[in-house]
């Protein structure tokens, strides 16, 4: 299991398109793919989940990647949500 925290900067947060953008991006990958806001994980391959962790801009989350190359795609995903736009 790799676990990452990254603290959201888009000027949305994780809202419509910027986390259907997080969900294709993720949706591939052959493990699980979490995310977590005080407490409360999300399965990061689904957008209602993703939406309704309710992510906004300066946000603390945590991600959970369990599977194959867990590290190598845990670090790819925080640089994907640190460059997100709307």
């Amino acid at each position: 299991m790799a676990e990452r925290k990254i603290v959201v900067t888009n000027e949305t947060g994780l809202h419509a398109r910027p986390a259907a953008s997080l969900v294709q991006f993720v949706k591939n990958y052959p493990g699980d793919v979490k995310l977590v806001k005080d407490g409360k994980e999300a399965n990061a391959k689904s957008i209602f989940n993703v939406m309704s962790l309710g992510i906004s801009k300066g946000t603390e989350i945590g991600i959970i990647v369990e599977g194959e190359d867990e590290e190598a795609f845990a670090d790819k995903l925080t640089d994907f949500i640190d460059n997100l736009s709307e």
